[in-house]
């Protein structure tokens, strides 16, 4: 894997690699190699949690881990024994849509399993729990679930790796053993090498085409690209908006009340924040759809939703009931085929609302730079995608792309453990604010 690793990184052969990276580069990397050496004196235990904006950063930790670490490493006269390496957790879907070959190649590489849903996964936790307290290597995770598209924006975090913090103290206190555990927070952000504005108004122009979009009047006022495809940017996706208003309106009966366009100057100002209330509220109604479905209640953020949904609509797609479909005589199989097909349907609609989970109304109007221009139109190009075609197309390549890993400093587990002991109310506060920390050093990771 290690060697393979950077002919990966550049090509872009099948919708799951990635786009083009051709530079990594990380910073703090001497406090994971320190970190690394403590680990491998059993001196402490620790847990990686990284950012996942994009399905890339895998390769990258990866990268981070074989290449750089061991190199500083050297440099640095920190003496570890290889290979540098560290289990990981992955979502079984991953398996599902790419094929079994993957499940194959992870399990050798270290990964685990995870079911995500209505369900706990009480295998792949148990078994993330033993790697932690108990394995040869660290375990990474992200804690944000899945990717959200936005180098420069965290989702809320699951108290998923928090947890098993305070689960590792537990078990080394049982064990008698005295190893400190610590999290490290690792920030991950993507640029491109050369700011490709001329692929992303290609783009741009490529979705106004396939929307129908009529010819815009855009405001020619300043003159500058960025302000023109801004304006493009919105006009496009107020009317998808407004198209996906009225295909919910009008076949599934929704009560989506018209919202009056801005009038004047001082209400057009705000046309950001009526576009992304709308786009929340077309976002539950796409969720609504979809539960109201499998029957699965709506809990949590948006995010939240949308696992519980993936895991539904999985379960009628791929039958755990059914030991051989081949089996099956053409009646059970016809119908089978047929819950899975309907099932698949309505899950775009989940997917739809999932992609536009951590869209903000200001987020290219604070740094209104290409990358930011990129990700935003990338979002767009996922809808229009799904909507087309059930099954989601690789990406158009912008421009070749480099990435930035941030190492954080530690968070002691150890610490807010012991202060958090004696009732089941102090555990679960000591959870919570350990997850609410987590976040904010993860944010001040991929501020410039």
């Amino acid at each position: 894997m290690s060697w393979f690793l950077p002919f990966v990184l550049r090509v872009r052969t099948r919708p799951w690699l990635p786009a083009g990276i051709v530079k990594i580069e990380a910073k703090n990397t001497e406090v994971l190699a320190k970190l690394y050496q403590e680990f491998q004196a059993g001196k402490i235990r620790f847990l990686i949690a990284f950012r996942h904006p994009e399905v890339e950063d895998p390769l990258s930790m990866l990268y981070l881990l074989s290449r750089i670490v061991p190199k500083v490493a050297r440099e640095k006269g920190i003496s570890l024994q290889y290979p540098v390496h560290s289990h990981f957790m992955y979502e079984r879907g991953m398996t599902l849509w790419a094929g079994n070959w993957l499940g194959w190649l992870f399990s050798l590489v270290g990964g685990v399993p995870v079911r995500r849903g209505r369900r706990v996964d009480r295998n792949a936790i148990q078994m993330a729990r033993d790697l932690f307290a108990n394995a040869k290597m660290p375990i990474a995770i992200a804690p944000e679930g899945g990717t959200n598209g936005h180098s420069g924006i965290v989702s809320p975090l699951e108290p998923g790796v928090a947890q098993l913090g305070f689960w590792c103290m537990e078990d080394l206190q049982k064990a008698n053993r005295k190893e400190t555990v610590f999290i490290i927070p690792i920030g991950i952000k993507y640029s491109y090498v050369n700011p490709p504005w001329e692929n992303i108004d290609g783009l741009l122009s490529k979705l106004e085409a396939d929307s129908g979009l009529p010819v815009a009047e855009i405001s020619q006022t300043g003159n500058k690209q960025e302000e023109l495809l801004y304006q493009r940017i919105l006009h496009l996706a107020a009317y998808l908006i407004t198209e996906m208003e009225d295909f919910y309106r009008r076949f599934y009966h929704r009560d989506l009340p018209a919202i009056t366009p801005a009038i004047n100057s001082e209400e057009a100002a705000k046309t950001n924040e009526v576009l992304i209330t709308r786009l929340h509220r077309l976002m539950d109604t796409a969720l609504q759809i979809t539960e109201q479905y499998f029957h699965v209640q709506p809990q949590g953020n948006f995010i939240d939703r949308c696992r519980r949904l993936e895991e539904a609509g999985w379960n009628y797609i791929y039958r755990d009931d059914i030991a051989d479909i081949n089996s099956l005589p053409p009646l059970k199989r016809g119908l089978a085929d047929w819950v899975a097909e309907e099932a698949d349907l309505r899950m775009q609609h989940m997917r739809i609302a999932e992609s536009f989970v951590a869209v903000t109304a200001n987020y290219i109007q604070e740094k209104p730079t290409a990358d930011r221009f990129a990700e935003t139109t990338l979002l767009m190009f996922d809808m229009l995608s799904r909507i087309k075609d059930s099954t989601l197309p690789g990406r158009p390549r912008l421009g070749l792309k480099q990435s930035m890993i941030i190492v954080g400093e530690p968070i002691s587990v150890t610490e807010r453990w012991e202060i958090s002991q004696g009732n089941k109310q102090a555990a679960r506060k000591g959870v919570s604010d350990l997850t609410k920390d987590l976040q904010m050093a993860l944010e001040e990771l991929i501020q410039d």
